[in-house]
């Protein structure tokens, strides 16, 4: 296991509650190193972080481990079965029969 590898099992080892569940996976092509990240659902939000903050930081402390190792390394976060899916309107749930028959 290289050393960007060991570097994302262990912070996102420490910040989730399931760390036996988390997987990466080490891939390298013409465009650099990829690390694929598979955490247990109940922890995304602690991967992700508000409005993508955690994940954005840990990137970042990631392209630095790369850099000292003269390679480009990005992270991709799978998103696990069922994850978000679409959005539901908040319309569909709005009762509007007292307005209904208004002649405006």
């Amino acid at each position: 296991m290289e050393k960007d590898q060991e570097f994302i099992d262990y912070v996102v080892k420490a910040i989730v509650n399931n760390p036996d569940d988390v997987k990466t996976e080490r891939t390298i092509d013409e465009r650099g190193v990829l690390i694929t990240l598979d955490v247990n659902p109940s922890d995304m939000g602690y991967v992700i972080g508000r409005q993508g903050q955690t994940a954005r930081a840990i990137r970042t402390l990631l392209k630095i481990v790369g850099a000292k190792n003269n390679a480009r390394v990005n992270l991709k976060i799978n998103e696990p079965e069922g994850g978000r899916g679409p959005k539901a309107s908040s319309m569909d749930d709005v009762d509007t029969s007292a307005v209904d028959d208004l002649q405006i």
